[in-house]
């Protein structure tokens, strides 16, 4: 799989991350989620994790996944 670095929302403590493959998905890094009473909320797949990231991200990174568009 292939990366293409779309940018980073960095503050101090902060550093979500968003990257584009090759296989027309994203990549997301963020903060594993490991409280159990959030994800027993979730039906969460074997292989899948949640990650958490600011809210302000969401817009930044429709910004940057527009680059790959």
């Amino acid at each position: 799989m292939r990366l293409t670095f779309l940018g980073k929302d960095s503050k101090p403590d902060e550093s979500p991350t968003l990257y584009a493959t090759d296989q027309d998905t994203y990549i997301i890094q963020g903060w594993i989620v490991t409280d159990p009473e959030i994800l027993d909320k979730l039906d969460v797949p074997e292989g899948e994790e949640i990650v958490e990231v600011p809210p302000a991200s969401s817009t930044t990174w429709s910004t940057m996944a527009s680059q790959v568009a």
